[in-house]
């Protein structure tokens, strides 16, 4: 008797097992694990958005990457969000950009004690930065990233963290890395093509972000802002002066600041304000764009 009810038990718990794996077969048939939310990525934080097309264009379908500064905002200012903070401390690998942006001087230390089995590798390895005794900066200047061939160090940077962390992946992130430096080139080749035409090589931009692209294509940047600080009356009256000396029209500002200064000295030299965004996502589509400007300029 005992036998036959432990039997009948036996049963019912197959029974309820059997129940529950269709049912949950049925459920993932229609509500599939999307592959973003999986757990099997490489999780890489980043500073800037060009950073995050780089690890994208190389770590392809194998990372999943944050960036902390998001679009519009100021890297020299920007606090992280408690979210961005969680992040940080689940990822396996940051990219700082490494050449002393205001962001990492102020937080990298906190982010690196928050996840002390992330690996933080230096994008700007291998960078010649430029000093503020070459340009009119408080310290040396952080906006690597606008060379391409800047851009081609720091891809190999993220390169070689990324087959720190996944060894097994190498082949793949190599071809990856390989097919976006051929990118990069023909980026660089196109710039140079189109600049070379150019005979006046001054350009004015509101914030000096410009200064690796100016140094790796023969340009100069005349800067509105002087180390973080808004002109003086004075100061606006110069650049002006400036300006009409080496007939300057067009006036660059990034989308992170205030256009007014911008505006009054283009007003007074019969110019206009354009737009360029140094910290655009889109990367090599963004400097094909950076290059029209310049070329009407």
């Amino acid at each position: 008797m005992v036998g036959v009810e432990m039997e009948k038990k036996i049963m019912l718990l197959v029974g309820l097992i059997i129940i529950v794996f269709f049912i949950g077969c049925s459920y993932y048939a229609f509500y599939p694990i999307k592959k973003e939310d999986r757990d099997d990525k490489i999780g890489v934080i980043v500073t800037i958005l060009p950073e995050a097309e780089f690890v994208e264009k190389v770590g392809g379908d194998k990372v999943k990457v944050t960036t902390i500064v998001p679009p519009g905002a100021d890297p020299h200012t920007y606090e992280p969000l408690p979210s961005q903070l969680i992040q940080v401390s689940k990822a396996k690998m940051y990219a700082e950009v490494g050449s002393g942006i205001e962001f990492e001087l102020a937080w990298m230390d906190k982010i690196k004690d928050m996840n002390r089995k992330m690996l933080v590798i230096n994008c700007s390895e291998g960078i010649k930065l430029i000093s503020a005794r070459e340009e009119n900066i408080n310290g040396n200047d952080p906006h690597v990233w606008v060379s391409p061939k800047n851009a081609k160090i720091m891809v190999e940077n993220i390169y070689k963290g990324l087959i720190q962390i996944d060894p097994e992946n190498n082949k793949y992130y190599a071809t990856n890395k390989e097919k976006y430096l051929q990118e990069l080139d023909k980026l660089d080749i196109e710039i140079r093509k189109t600049l070379s035409e150019k005979k006046n090589r001054k350009i004015m931009v509101y914030h000096p972000a410009w200064g690796y692209f100016c140094r790796e294509y023969g340009l100069e940047q005349i800067s509105i802002q002087k180390e973080g600080k808004e002109p003086t009356p004075q100061g606006i009256a110069n650049l002006i002066k400036q300006a009409k000396e080496k007939n300057i029209k067009i006036i660059f500002v990034s989308p992170q600041y205030n256009t007014k200064n911008a505006e009054v000295i283009a007003r007074e030299i019969n110019g206009q304000v354009v737009i360029i965004d140094p910290l655009d996502k889109n990367y090599i589509e963004n400097l094909y764009k950076v290059l029209e400007a310049l070329q009407k300029a």
